[in-house]
């Protein structure tokens, strides 16, 4: 073993200069990110409704729905999560929200640059070497099994 103890160590794999310099503009892209400070998972949607009163407007043909109203929605634990913004919150969240999709699409680009130069590596294309032969942990081949059957004679 080598005597890195970094476990991202980039300089124990060769990768090519064009994947290095992209690596380089995600990671300033990341920190452009977080200088910026937060990131919000989910989406905002305009939402527009029905009341219950039945001579409203929204109830006519053609209906003249309530709203707009600002949805924030997400998923936590496999459920969805919903908040009611006001106009200027979905203004300010809006942009934590596209620093969300911008840090996945960037953290996307950034894992198939390193399944690249893994699958660029050249030590992938050496035969590999057989391993020893411990037979302390070979198993032992099964005697053959007694015919238990009687012969009449």
């Amino acid at each position: 073993m080598t005597g890195i103890t970094d476990p991202c160590h980039p300089e124990a794999v060769r990768v090519a200069a064009s994947h290095q310099a992209e690596a380089t503009k995600i990671a300033a892209e990341l920190a452009a990110i977080a200088a910026t400070g937060m990131v919000l998972p989910g989406s905002i949607t305009q939402r527009r409704t029905r009341c219950g009163h039945p001579n409203c407007a929204c109830h006519a043909d053609p209906p003249r729905l309530h709203g707009p109203y600002w949805q924030w929605t997400r998923k936590v634990a496999a459920r969805t999560v919903c908040r009611w913004l006001s106009p200027g919150q979905q203004h300010d969240y809006q942009a934590w929200i596209n620093n969300d999709r911008r840090l996945r699409d960037l953290l996307a680009r950034l894992e198939a640059l390193g399944a690249d130069a893994l699958d660029a590596d050249p030590r992938w294309q050496r035969k590999p070497r057989p391993a020893p032969r411990d037979t302390r942990w070979q198993r032992k081949p099964r005697p053959a099994p007694r015919d238990t059957r009687q012969t009449r004679s």
